[in-house]
């Protein structure tokens, strides 16, 4: 597997497919209510996707290409959204000889066992990303960046694979390092129309 430029944008485009082809959904009326109880015309449901063998494969070759620049050891977010792909970058990570591993941010932390809200083999001072598969306005984001504060890990940065564009990425820039995407809602837009220009 080679990790050019050319092979990234192809592998978008062919992201950008599926989602348009599973996950993602454009209503005028009525519109979709959102998690955070907003009216949206676009709706993901990015599972269809994110759960799909080609799907994972495709944003596990993209995620490792996009956190070749970053010292990180470990990414992983909230569950159930960032599962798949923290684990998709891990399995590519590993065939690619430099392994990232991945964690898991509870929802509700158990209140039995070891009770603890991140679970994986990462430890207090690791350099690690946070993975989210919808961005909008960036509060399962910022809580899992907490959570994996509080337990001693140290964000380097956030990785999201849609970006919706309302307000999500400057909220999570307030608490966080940098924020990336690997796709917006623009580009998907414009995929849908036809136009198959991404970045």
């Amino acid at each position: 597997m080679t990790t050019g430029m050319g092979d990234l944008k192809a592998w978008k485009g062919r992201l950008a497919d599926i989602i348009i082809e599973r996950s993602f959904r454009y209503r005028e009326d009525p519109p979709f209510r959102l998690a955070s109880g907003r009216l949206s015309n676009y709706y993901f449901n990015c599972k269809p996707t994110t759960l799909d063998p080609e799907g994972m494969t495709l944003i596990g070759r993209i995620l490792f290409a996009m956190t070749r620049d970053m010292d990180i050891t470990a990414a992983g977010g909230l569950t159930l959204g960032a599962d798949p792909l923290a684990f998709a970058l891990s399995m590519v990570s590993f065939e690619m000889g430099r392994p990232i591993k991945a964690f898991v941010v509870r929802r509700e932390v158990k209140d039995h066992g070891t009770a603890r809200a991140v679970e994986g083999n990462v430890a207090a001072g690791e350099r690690v990303v946070v993975l989210d598969d919808v961005i909008t306005t960036g509060g399962s984001t910022i809580t899992a960046i907490e959570r994996a504060g509080e337990a001693g890990l140290v964000v380097a940065g956030v990785i999201a694979l849609i970006d919706r564009e309302e307000g999500g990425r400057e909220n999570i820039e307030k608490v966080a390092g940098p924020v990336r995407s690997i796709l917006t809602r623009t580009e998907i837009m414009a995929r849908l129309k036809g136009e198959k220009n991404l970045a």
